[in-house]
């Protein structure tokens, strides 16, 4: 039977927003403006012009928009609820809710985008090429604009340590932003190249052949984002966490973990509860853990 005594905590703490909260939350807001002031132009251009490309990517950003703005939202709330006890390990995953919202919304999209260009296949338009071609040159360049807002400070590298380390404190609220505007980009840049086809060699046909190339690459980044927030969500653990507190506890050979439960809750923290039995103290066990810096509440049992 334990005891209180026999129980101890690293941390009480529940704030588990990310180390970039504040940041992200304003470089989305202002992606979010971007986005929406060139999605109301590409659809009245769209309308003007004929050009069903130009409507589509449009309506391609008015979802994005949305999308966007519940990422916006969601880094409000977390913000806002963050010492809410209501919330028993805080609010740091409310970013992966939106994020894994926002995959199904991508999900949607790129199969919406396959579906019209195979009737656009079948049924071509007559479009304003040329005058179409400015409108989405436009837009991609604010597509770029905003991925940079959204990307400053971070970087990947081939280490296979750094990938774990950027695993752990990644930001899904903020990739799902990313993803969405890069979407948007590819999108652009098809336009792009099939009104400049259409327009200089009558290439009709690969406008519609362009969207279902960027629907199934929209659809590869959706799946992706779906398996990894859902991840989150359904607090899945960390073999190669669970293996870092294991070689951090056992390792002196006076305790023997007989329960580990890993979770995140939030970007770049998890909780855990470590069971252990031995010649060991609680005491010295959470002196050990703190070692494993991802590690931002944990509950320490002894048998």
């Amino acid at each position: 039977m334990r005891t209180h005594s026999d129980i101890d905590h690293l941390s009480h703490e529940h704030m588990f927003l990310g180390d970039n909260h504040d940041e992200n939350t304003r470089r989305t807001l202002w992606v979010v403006v971007l986005t929406a002031l060139m999605m109301v132009g590409e659809i009245i251009a769209g309308t003007v012009f004929n050009s069903m490309a130009l409507l589509a990517d449009g309506f391609h950003m008015a979802t994005h928009a949305v999308a966007l703005a519940i990422a916006a939202g969601a880094y409000a709330y977390a913000r806002r609820n963050a010492h809410n006890r209501r919330f028993t390990f805080g609010t740091g995953k409310v970013g992966d809710l939106a994020g894994f919202a926002s995959a199904l919304v991508l999900a949607i999209i790129a199969i919406g985008i396959a579906v019209e260009s195979v009737q656009r296949l079948f049924n071509p338009s007559t479009v304003a090429f040329g005058e179409a071609t400015v409108i989405a040159v436009i837009g991609l360049i604010v597509n770029i604009a905003s991925a940079f807002l959204l990307s400053g400070g971070h970087h990947h590298d081939g280490h296979d340590h750094d990938h774990h380390h950027d695993a752990h404190h990644r930001d899904n609220n903020m990739r799902s932003a990313f993803m969405h505007v890069l979407a948007d980009a590819l999108t652009s840049v098809l336009a792009i190249a099939a009104l400049l086809a259409g327009r200089y060699l009558n290439w009709v046909w690969l406008d519609p052949v362009m969207g279902i190339v960027g629907g199934i690459l929209i659809a590869a980044w959706a799946w992706n984002l779906l398996r990894d927030t859902a991840a989150v969500l359904l607090d899945t653990s960390d073999p190669h966490l669970e293996q870092e507190i294991r070689d951090e506890v056992e390792r002196p050979g006076d305790a023997r973990i007989f329960d580990l439960h890993v979770w995140r809750v939030g970007p770049g923290a998890h909780a855990a509860i470590v069971g252990f039995a031995g010649g060991a103290s609680t005491e010295t066990v959470r002196q050990r853990l703190t070692a494993v810096h991802e590690l931002q509440h944990v509950t320490v049992e002894a048998r």
